[in-house]
């Protein structure tokens, strides 16, 4: 029986740019594509495989790049097509890969594909975008909300009609239903697999297909005042509906005229329902997001529960996946502080899967405050006072101790994390101890060992404090991770196999190199990868 082949990105570990905030090359405040290329060679050294770039294109800003008037250009905010280029070429020279974002629920609406639809009720690409006309009293087609606050649906004067948009009016929602939008998509999607791009992030996957009936929404009978108005319904058919695999299904058939290229599905979903997107037969998309270790208390029994639950939910040769944050969520060390940081790191780097990085984690960066006047993210904007503004976790790089981190010579568009003399790229470099360190030395001993790759996930032991597993080979080395999730010390005795190793890397290093057998003294926030003997 031949060898199963391992692609990039099963064996990579991928980290997401976030453009605004990674490195401004031309000093007016704001990150761009020249200045990414610039640190390349940092993420090279850290050890990354993959790129995913957000996105990049024509936009208003309305929602910071989300809100898309032309999907083959790039904004002159971050540069040309011509630095474009240039930026995918460094990155392939660095035999590493490049990840787009891709936007298919919905565009600008200074998009031209939305201004003809909006321009009559006869023009052709009328069905492109969502319209329905008024109820009875003349109010909203149903009661679907915005994800960034009050109703779904916008009035346009013009044409008499509501068209519904599941994020900002500015971003009315595309009618995938329709045929020949779904071919402009393709072409879209053929027109950057062609430029060289070695796949996409598809935003918001799950949102991609409406109810064809347009029922209204069920009541949250668990809504709290404190939670996001979007929350106060079920999104039972304005999202997830079963259509919506097709749709995926034929993304992929995109992609495999291609060699070799992939697809990340963004989708915030249970698992049970998150691992459909894979698709009959795999034939989906190639890794849909799963966000668990976003979502989930910071707690051993549930997190060891939850990694069980998803590797028993996998379809048969599915790939799994973890994150620790994006550009959404808050940040792991604003979550978990930056001791059991150190632990997330190991566990995000030995577990069965794909790991994806958020910029910035890897030094510790934090959530930073931002004062109501200067909030620019429209989520928080939309729903003052509930503390639902997405600024906080997406704020410049703090690569030195220079004027603004070394991120740019202009005032940055966000705020900039005060504790940058201290905690940056250039300071943690030079510190072995470093959170930087152990990222790159977990980089590292993934790219040494087959088995932390590719190897089988084997749960050993969970209690209110640990978190136990082996990863294994059969052609490789076996290792024991072993995750104290609290702030107490504890000790680990194996009860069913012998312990008889050494620890080849632990979070706060003390640890490293001590050989261990019949059990394990952890202090607290500590985690330790022993490579057991035979």
């Amino acid at each position: 029986m031949a060898e199963e082949k391992y692609l990039w990105w099963q064996t990579g570990v991928i980290y997401q740019v976030y453009p605004r905030s990674f490195c401004d090359s031309n000093n007016d405040g704001v990150g761009d594509l020249k200045g990414i290329a610039a640190r390349l060679d940092y993420l090279q050294w850290l050890g990354i495989d993959a790129i995913w770039l957000s996105p990049v294109y024509p936009s208003p800003m309305a929602d910071f790049g989300y809100d898309i008037s032309d999907y083959t250009g790039i904004d002159p905010l971050f540069g040309s097509m011509e630095d474009f280029d240039a930026l995918l070429q460094a990155v392939h020279e660095r035999n590493m890969k490049m990840v787009i974002d891709i936007v298919p629920n919905h565009t600008s609406n200074q998009h031209p594909w939305f201004i003809e639809s909006r321009s009559s009720r006869n023009n052709a690409k009328r069905d492109w975008y969502i319209w329905k006309e008024p109820d009875a009293a003349g109010k909203p087609p149903n009661n679907w909300l915005s994800v960034f606050g009050g109703s779904g649906w916008e009035y346009d004067d013009h044409t008499g009609q509501y068209y519904y948009h599941a994020f900002l009016k500015e971003q009315p929602d595309l009618n995938w239903r329709n045929e020949h939008l779904q071919q402009a998509m393709f072409d879209v999607m053929r027109f950057w697999l062609n430029k060289g791009v070695d796949g996409f992030r598809v935003d918001v996957m799950w949102h991609m297909i409406k109810d064809a009936q347009f029922r209204d929404n069920p009541r949250n009978s668990h809504y709290e005042p404190h939670m996001a108005t979007y929350e106060e319904l079920l999104p039972v058919y304005s999202t997830d509906q079963p259509e919506v695999h097709d749709i995926v299904h034929s993304m992929r058939h995109v992609l495999d005229e291609y060699t070799e290229r992939m697809m990340i599905g963004e989708i915030y979903l249970p698992v049970e329902k998150l691992v459909t997107y894979y698709g009959m037969d795999n034939r989906g998309a190639h890794l849909p997001f799963n966000f668990q270790l976003i979502n989930l208390p910071w707690k051993a029994r549930t997190i060891a529960a939850a990694i069980d639950q998803y590797e028993g939910s996998l379809p048969e040769k599915a790939w799994p996946n973890w994150v620790l944050g994006n550009h959404d969520q808050p940040r792991i060390v604003s979550r978990v502080g930056m001791q059991q940081a150190r632990v997330a790191a190991i566990l995000l780097l030995t577990l069965r899967g794909t790991p994806t990085m958020y910029y910035g984690d890897e030094i510790g960066m934090r959530d930073v405050p931002i004062p109501e006047a200067e909030i620019k993210d429209p989520q928080g904007l939309n729903m003052p006072g509930k503390n639902l503004s997405r600024d906080p976790c997406r704020t410049p790089m703090k690569w030195n101790n220079d004027i603004h981190a070394g991120f740019s010579t202009a005032q940055p568009w966000l705020r900039i994390d005060e504790n940058y003399v201290r905690y940056n790229v250039r300071s943690q470099q030079q510190d072995e101890n470093s959170l930087l360190w152990l990222y790159k030395r977990l980089i590292a001993l993934r790219h040494e060992h087959a088995t932390l790759c590719i190897g089988d996930y084997k749960p050993i032991y969970a209690d209110m404090q640990l978190l136990v597993y082996i990863r294994q080979h059969k052609e490789g080395d076996r290792f024991l991770v072993v995750l104290n999730l609290s702030h107490r010390p504890c000790c680990y005795t194996p009860a069913n196999f012998s312990l008889s190793g050494t620890v080849i890397i632990a979070s706060s290093r003390e640890l490293e190199n001590q050989r261990v057998k019949e059990y394990i003294l952890l202090p607290g926030d500590e985690g330790v990868v022993v490579k057991l003997e035979e």
